[in-house]
């Protein structure tokens, strides 16, 4: 089911991505480029929607969904679980403890003549 829902949301982000990238803007026009149309409106003329934003509404909304789904999924251990879920807590000793480590000790001072006076 995960594999599924995985394969459909990278085809829904796909067909997003290029209905996005077909749209033309709303200045794409001649007129646009000289400051006319829609002067009044603060974002230009509202028009009928294309089939082109029909498109991406319903794709937009169906990568949410299945983002949702998928992190849902994730969540709830249905998507396989973590890597660590699969290694023991800990490790059974079967070596020995090693041995305590030997203190170091320092090789004996030698005693520093004292300097000489100076004159």
């Amino acid at each position: 089911m995960v594999i599924l829902l995985t394969i459909l949301h990278v085809i829904v982000a796909v067909f997003l991505i290029l209905v996005v990238l077909l749209q033309t803007g709303k200045r794409a026009d001649l007129a646009g480029a000289f400051g006319g149309g829609g002067s009044q409106t603060a974002f230009g003329a509202r028009g009928a929607a294309t089939l082109l934003s029909r498109l991406t509404s319903w794709s937009a909304g169906i990568f949410m969904a299945t983002s949702l789904l998928l992190a849902l999924m994730s969540s709830n251990g249905v998507g396989g679980g973590s890597v660590l879920d699969s290694v023991p807590a800990s490790a059974p000793a079967s070596a020995p403890a090693p041995a305590a480590p030997q203190p170091v000790v320092p090789p004996p001072a030698t005693p520093t003549p004292a300097p000489a006076p100076t004159k």
